[in-house]
């Protein structure tokens, strides 16, 4: 069976397939025989070397696919089951913990750009009904990040309003499941295409945030006093104009550091008026995705896929997505 792996230091021209003997499970655990993969910025910072792995660590966070063997114990799951992964292994339910998040798929504990692997059998959950692998495969990480900053943290509401930051599928996936909730939505993009393309998912107002600076402002005024739930991907480069965005007594999730976010400012006593809620937050556990999953197949809804790329073309996906030019999710499917 074939694998892509991470030779160090890293970068994406220093990406190798290799060969590897077919695994097979043990007690508790299954084979997953995958088909498919979605890019996030976590795996593209872990292929070029901006998150340092081990040598030969099979990357990528999200994957679909069947399971082709069971192990003892394994008694949740049989042979022929669609199943995705989990981007934290080890969080099942509650709270987040070190314990819990210690092993990151594709980063700290190998990821799902193979062709088979074992799994232990709690470290999956279903795909949604009439999902394809590709489709499933855009769900672990995006869109479960935006069910937990909405649904779950920020406990959306009918009629609260919504800002997603750019058009990523982090971004996309929170304004379908924010018009899923019954909400507003309201956005920021560089790209008049895009912003059509915002219009016609039910977006009532978009700005551009390269002509127009202080959009976090602009977001403001527009909203009457601000919006309820602000969904930060930029960290230090934006989590500024995020503040000015929300309400009072609104919802500021930091989830991303998109750009030059690692650092920045904020202006603390804006942040202090605004008496805002402030929550940084990675990803979730497989109690929060299976509720996601629950959701997603009452609603119908499907993710946007921007394009498709093959097994070994995970060097040229990642180079696409460095364009900019993705609208939602970019996968790769075999």
């Amino acid at each position: 069976m074939k694998s892509i792996v991470v030779k160090t230091p890293g970068g994406l021209d220093n990406l190798e397939v290799i060969e590897q003997a077919a695994p097979q499970p043990e007690a508790d655990e299954v084979v997953v025989k995958w088909h498919a993969t979605s890019l996030n910025f976590h795996d593209y910072l872990v292929t070029t070397g901006g998150i340092p792995v081990m040598n030969n660590t099979i990357p990528m966070s999200d994957g679909a696919g069947e399971i082709i063997a069971v192990g003892e114990n394994a008694d949740d799951w049989k042979v022929g089951d669609k199943v995705m992964s989990l981007f934290f292994p080890n969080w099942m339910d509650g709270k987040a913990s070190i314990k819990k998040m210690m092993f990151i798929s594709g980063e700290t504990i190998n990821g799902y750009i193979t062709e088979q692997s074992v799994v232990k059998a709690k470290s999956l959950t279903k795909i949604p009904e009439g999902y394809a692998f590709a489709e499933a495969a855009t769900l672990p990480c995006a869109c479960l990040t935006a069910w937990r900053a909405l649904m779950v943290e920020g406990n959306l509401q009918a009629g609260e309003s919504v800002l997603i930051e750019g058009t990523g599928g982090m971004s996309i996936f929170a304004l379908q499941l924010a018009k899923m909730a019954g909400a507003k939505v309201y956005a920021t993009t560089s790209s008049e295409e895009k912003a059509e393309r915002l219009k016609s998912l039910g977006v009532e107002a978009i700005v551009n945030y390269r002509t127009d600076e202080r959009w976090g402002k602009t977001i403001a005024r527009m909203t009457k006093g601000g919006v309820d739930h602000v969904l930060d991907v930029g960290g230090g480069s934006t989590m500024k104009q995020s503040i000015e965005a929300v309400a009072i007594g609104g919802n500021i999730a930091s989830i991303g550091i998109l750009g030059n976010g690692r650092k920045g400012e904020i202006t603390f006593p804006k942040l202090f008026f605004k008496q805002c809620h402030l929550n940084g937050l990675a990803v979730g556990s497989r109690v929060m995705q299976e509720q996601m999953v629950k959701a997603i197949e009452i609603s119908g809804k499907k993710p946007i896929i921007d394009k498709s790329f093959a097994f070994d073309q995970l060097a040229d996906a990642f180079r696409y997505q460095e364009t900019g030019k993705h609208f939602g999710k970019i996968v790769l499917e075999w």
